[in-house]
């Protein structure tokens, strides 16, 4: 795992992201197998630790059926 500091921005996004999936009926483990994603990666984007690429963004907000801008 890269050695970054987890910033407000990072923690507000992982927020937003949980808050739609739970709106979107969505489990961490449903959104995770949809994605092809791990739980804990899954859980480690919603804490603002891990950053998702843009490629797996557009995973996620296909599989929640969003724009990236409700993300934002």
């Amino acid at each position: 795992m890269e050695n970054r500091k987890v910033t407000k921005k990072d923690i507000e996004f992982g927020k937003r992201l949980g808050k739609v999936r739970k709106k979107s009926g969505f489990t961490q483990e449903k959104l995770a197998t949809i994605t092809h994603l791990s739980v804990t990666f899954i859980g480690l984007v919603e804490t603002g630790r891990r950053r998702p690429s843009l490629k797996t963004l557009e995973k996620i907000t296909t599989a929640l059926k969003v724009s990236p801008r409700d993300l934002w």
